[in-house]
């Protein structure tokens, strides 16, 4: 998953950097699938540090390619790099890449992908150059599959969420986001992960680290969804156990849930479900915290690629 702070914060932004994604390296596992070149290589090795996601999985419909090199790309090099990185699918998608700095590349489609849809990206990287002296070594493929669309919208003003699949209303929930202090982002996030329990403290989102602050909080919450690199996920909060718009309590900008619904709420959704937030008096979350690829118009992530806007070849 994507190293990021693990609480609800007002940190982050375009600052979020990626490091990592689902298959990042863990337990002595390389981060990719990989297979070496039998040609010794022309200069250092370009190596990839992740692909996201990872082969084999199911993702949602919302969900970018992500692809994060260990060291920097040089803009000149960037169009064969793109160009080397084939995206294909069972039926014909229109998408890009766009790079975040010059270390991650992401594709997604020019609309959210379709349900049950299989992807490939065959990163054929061996010989290709990173325009700063160093020559890729390794080739390598992710396949996954685009799973049900599941969607989930939040009203900051209506403390509502509503959940839909493949298009039908499934249930609307009650919410509350962030507090006037602490507003929520808004926009398309992505789901980047989830997990059972969290530890939440408001030391490691900037919030605050004096014990005695009202806003200081160090605890361990169930039914966490992640929805940003800086610390914003959908849960069920012992401080805020029965929202919606009676108890109008705000939170350091999460989306909080009641127990029950938070816990329905985890079973719904996958990694690249897109949850949508409006009505929060603060801006869109950056593309590039988390997995938020769709708060950027098409011509504004067009203007982020060097190879334009491609079309997959068929699988």
């Amino acid at each position: 998953m994507l190293v990021g702070a693990s609480a609800c914060g007002g940190g982050g932004g375009s600052s979020d950097k990626a490091s990592g994604g689902s298959d990042a390296k863990a337990a002595g596992n390389p981060a990719v699938s990989s297979s070496p070149s039998p040609t010794k290589p022309a200069g250092p090795p370009m190596l990839l540090e992740t692909i996201t996601p990872q082969t084999g999985t199911t993702v949602g419909v919302a969900m970018p390619i992500s692809v994060v090199f260990t060291n920097p790309v040089a803009a000149g090099a960037r169009a064969t790099v793109e160009k080397a990185m084939k995206v294909s699918a069972s039926q014909p998608v229109a998408g890009a890449w766009h790079w975040f700095g010059d270390q991650r590349a992401d594709w997604r489609p020019k609309a959210y992908w379709p349900s049950g849809t299989t992807v490939k990206i065959d990163a054929d990287l061996k010989g290709v150059s990173n325009g700063n002296g160093r020559f890729g070594v390794h080739g390598y493929t992710h396949t996954f599959k685009i799973g049900d669309d599941v969607r989930a919208d939040v009203s900051v003003t209506a403390h509502t969420m509503k959940v839909t699949r493949n298009g039908a209303p499934v249930r609307t929930l009650s919410i509350n986001a962030g507090s006037a202090e602490f507003p929520t982002w808004n926009g398309t996030m992505a789901v980047i992960d989830k997990q059972e329990k969290v530890h939440m403290t408001s030391c490691s989102v900037g919030i605050s680290c004096d014990k005695g602050s009202p806003n200081y909080y160090d605890l361990t919450l169930p039914w966490d969804v992640h929805l940003t690199q800086s610390g914003t996920y959908v849960h069920y909060s012992t401080g805020d156990p029965n929202p919606g718009s009676g108890s109008a309590r705000g939170s350091h900008g999460c989306v909080h849930l009641s127990m029950p619904d938070a816990k329905w709420f985890y079973g719904q959704v996958k990694q690249g479900d897109p949850v949508t937030v409006t009505g929060s008096p603060r801006a869109k979350a950056s593309a590039d915290n988390g997995y938020a690829a769709f708060n950027l118009d098409w011509p504004q992530w067009l203007a982020g690629s060097a190879s334009g806007e491609t079309t997959t070849t068929t699988l």
